[in-house]
């Protein structure tokens, strides 16, 4: 008997899964990480390899595709080798995104795993904002670790959070960045998650980023593919390409692919999804976790999570900024990027 296949109610179907490791992180950065202390989630607790690998052949039974391994620092995980070198071997397109501070060490395994994109979280090309933004001095690290990716054949695309008032002048610099480096640059607009402080002044929306950009370059429109969440452009001469991936002012949910399965095992049907379904639990009872991945799937709403007016926010009073104190969602490091 044919296993039913991951389409949603609105006829949208998905193929790509993205599972995160595990929810500590060597960085602090203000918009992924409550301003409370951080407690990590005790390893027993944590899918361990052969669930991972059990739970991610359920999905490609289903028809996943793609799987992308997260973090919070998905590569802190003492067994992310093993982890790696285990998913390798299902039929999908296996990727990982990194603040790349350890990626030096995981050369020769993505190699192995023919893992041939990594995306790395970067939001500044500044030494000393990079350290106010991450409460850490790794900088020149990544640095380094980005040409070393780039020095091997990697795709390499670099994922910013702008923020208003924060870094939103360093998008020229990242767009300078690409001229002689053959990197994908995303612009990504702020995002409300539970502690991280999130007010619709902060947001730098993505036609503020056009309006910059065209003011000092020219550049050209790509297409984009049909389940891509980056509107993709290049300056003429560039190596690289820049993209502005638009949550909270152009949503692109209506052609959402992706699932979400936390560290802890539960499926989050959208990043900013409520609800929860707990995979792990199940499948440790010994129970058919098929059923609970359709009924998750099938409850998806519409756009972002059935929540958030972002359009009537932005730009709008003070007065109606979400209180991302009560938002009941998980913090970013906790879902996974």
């Amino acid at each position: 008997m044919l296993k039913p296949q991951l389409t949603d109610t609105f006829g949208r179907h998905h193929d790509y899964l993205r599972i995160s490791l595990t929810d500590a992180c060597n960085l602090r950065c203000v918009y992924c990480m409550p301003n409370e202390k951080v407690f990590v989630t005790p390893s027993a607790k944590l899918m361990q390899v052969e669930e991972i690998g059990n739970i991610a052949k359920m999905f490609v039974e289903l028809g996943v595709k793609k799987i992308r391994l997260t973090g919070g620092e998905p590569l802190l995980r003492k067994d992310a080798k093993e982890i790696i070198q285990k998913l390798s071997k299902l039929p999908v397109e296996l990727t990982v995104s990194t603040n790349a501070v350890l990626v030096d060490q995981y050369i020769e395994t993505f190699k192995a795993a023919n893992i041939r994109s990594v995306n790395v979280s970067l939001d500044t090309l500044n030494p000393d904002e990079f350290f106010a933004i991450t409460k850490r001095g790794d900088f020149k690290k990544i640095m380094a670790n980005i040409y070393i990716l780039l020095s091997q054949h990697f795709k390499v695309k670099v994922n910013m959070v702008v923020m208003k008032g924060v870094n939103e002048h360093a998008i020229l610099d990242f767009i300078s960045w690409t001229k002689d480096f053959p990197l994908d640059v995303r612009f990504i607009e702020f995002m409300p998650f539970a502690g991280n402080a999130w007010l619709p002044e902060k947001v730098f929306s993505y036609k503020e980023m056009l309006n910059m950009i065209s003011a000092k370059y020219e550049f050209l429109k790509l297409e984009d593919a049909i389940n891509d969440t980056a509107k993709k452009y290049t300056v003429p001469g560039h190596a690289g390409t820049f993209a502005f991936i638009t949550t909270i002012t152009e949503p692109f949910c209506g052609t959402c692919n992706r699932l979400r399965l936390t560290a802890d095992g539960k499926m989050k049907n959208c990043l900013f999804s409520q609800d929860e379904t707990d995979l792990l639990t199940a499948m440790r009872k010994g129970e058919d976790i098929t059923p609970l991945i359709i009924s998750c799937l099938e409850n998806k709403k519409r756009e972002r999570g059935g929540r958030f007016d972002f359009e009537n926010a932005v730009g709008a009073s003070p007065s109606i900024a979400l209180n991302t104190a009560s938002i009941e969602n998980r913090s970013m490091i906790r879902i996974g990027g």
